[in-house]
């Protein structure tokens, strides 16, 4: 028995060392994790009649339901969950029968609609319980920030926001379901809504969560973040912070919102921002592909700490990629987070390919828990207005790429976050080629943007590589010809390869 317990205890500490081995800032400055985001209101929502709605007495998600799938997420190679908003949704002027999660009513408790009625913890409890095993899984936790507040919250706490002359609430361009925080200026901020989201760090902090992930960044002052996360990083060093900025973005939502751009953000103390991978969808040239990476590569080390990006081709408020260019697309989307030198992100049903279509949207509801009585939804894009049933894609091809996709990576995990990353030329426009090179591994990754024509005898320049070099394929075709300092291959509409060089090195 004693030797049994030595065991256990050993084993424990074993398990504790791999987590505590890098803070989560430390993780994602060194481009190592993989973050999932959810929604815990459908993430393993209980669908009994399989209608894609919790209806009757079915079962939403919650915090204590969650913990089931949490081994599936380890599993899958995911080591960092981000928690879409869990503060408590306003119900009037709302969208949905549930209410926006980003439409929220205060800023220092949890949603109701996340707890388990059924369990005698409390909801800060039930929060903490689903923290605590994601930690014991070594899956670190990131909670959202929402940037606006609920019609709720300006009638509780009007002293929290901008008003016009007739002093009535913003409107923030078309999320007809918040209203427009006043954060001040840098000269002057506005001590209440700061109060309010330091309020909201503490919840955070006592949770034991990870980091934040802060919704549209861009809409509060740099005094504000800076003060913010200065009161943040006293109480845990390690503490994470993602800004959701892109470099695309020029003005804010509103002529009554400040605007910090994403430079002055990462300035602030973000340790990141979102970029524009989101617009793979629409570039058609490898020219477009590397200008975006090569002036994030740069832009990264222009501060004097670490700062990374993530890989956020999608994201809740992106289309599904199935939707966009077909399961080819999402295939692509899959190994290029394997395989580029930044931080993978996508949003959950991603893995499964699921397509976010749900036969009720836009109807009218039998029942509801807000003042709209209809199933508001953003076509294609994961719900976040109503009880709906877990995320769940039903294509194989995507499932099977995105095992092996994340296998590659996390077994070749130095040369994806150390390697060198060398674009290659390539004879066609709509083809990229990229090399990864690590003591003396090469991999290199070739794809088509062109997602409804093929691409015939591309040569990719590789210097150095020989006629009789030997390449293992990882992922795609084995239709290539190698030539001296030159690679010759066909590709398919949308068709991403993967190939490693032996005893090579760029």
């Amino acid at each position: 028995m004693r030797v049994k317990i030595l065991s256990l205890i050993t084993a424990l500490l074993i398990s504790n060392t791999v987590y505590a081995e890098d803070g989560l800032r430390t993780l994602f400055t060194n481009n190592k994790t993989v973050i999932c985001g959810i929604n815990i209101r459908n993430f393993n929502a209980k669908d009994i009649n399989k209608n894609k709605i919790i209806d009757g007495n079915e079962v939403g998600g919650n915090f204590i339901n969650a913990i089931e799938r949490l081994d599936e997420i380890k599993k899958s190679g995911i080591n960092t969950l981000h928690l879409l908003p869990i503060t408590p949704v306003g119900k009037l002027k709302a969208l949905g029968t549930a209410g926006s999660v980003y439409a929220i009513s205060d800023f220092w408790s949890i949603n109701p609609q996340l707890i388990d009625k059924n369990s005698s913890l409390t909801p800060i409890e039930q929060a903490k319980l689903f923290i605590e095993e994601c930690h014991k899984r070594g899956i670190y936790v990131v909670i959202d920030l929402p940037s606006c507040g609920a019609y709720d919250l300006f009638l509780k706490h009007p002293e929290l926001f901008i008003k016009d002359k007739k002093q009535l609430s913003i409107v923030p361009t078309d999320w007809t379901d918040v209203r427009l925080l006043n954060t001040g200026t840098d000269e002057n901020l506005n001590q209440d809504v700061l109060d309010a989201h330091k309020k909201f760090v503490d919840m955070v902090i006592d949770l034991n969560a990870d980091g934040i992930r802060a919704d549209v960044a861009t809409i509060k002052p740099y005094k504000f973040w800076e003060e913010l996360i200065t009161y943040t990083r006293l109480q845990n060093p390690e503490f994470m912070y993602l800004a959701e900025a892109s470099d695309s973005w020029r003005e804010p939502p509103s002529k009554y919102a400040v605007f910090t751009p994403y430079d002055k953000l990462l300035q602030a103390g973000f340790d990141g921002y979102y970029g524009s991978f989101f617009n793979l969808k629409d570039w058609k040239t490898s020219s477009e592909f590397f200008e975006h990476i090569k002036f994030n590569k740069k832009l990264l080390t222009s501060y004097p700490d670490n700062k990374s990006v993530i890989l956020s081709f999608t994201t809740h408020d992106e289309v599904s990629p199935v939707i966009l260019h077909g399961e080819d697309f999402s295939v692509m989307i899959c190994w290029l987070e394997a395989t580029l030198p930044f931080n993978p992100y996508f949003i959950d049903g991603f893995q499964s390919g699921d397509d976010y279509l749900y036969p009720w949207a836009n109807t009218k509801a039998s029942e509801t828990q807000t003042d709209d009585d209809y199933y508001f939804v953003h076509r294609g894009k994961l719900d976040i207005f109503n009880f709906s049933a877990k995320p769940e894609g039903k294509s194989l091809l995507v499932k099977d790429n995105f095992k092996k996709a994340f296998e590659f990576r996390n077994n070749n995990i130095d040369l994806i976050t150390k390697g060198t990353f060398t674009p290659l030329k390539c004879d066609k426009e709509k083809v990229f080629a990229y090399s990864r090179t690590y003591q003396g591994q090469t991999i290199v990754v070739i794809g088509n943007l062109d997602h409804k024509h093929s691409q015939k005898r591309a040569m990719i320049k590789i210097s150095g590589l020989k006629k009789n070099q030997k390449l293992n394929i990882i992922h795609g075709m084995a239709n290539y010809k190698v030539r001296k300092n030159t690679l010759l291959t066909d590709l398919n509409a949308g068709e991403i390869k993967v190939l490693r060089i032996e005893d090579f090195s760029l």
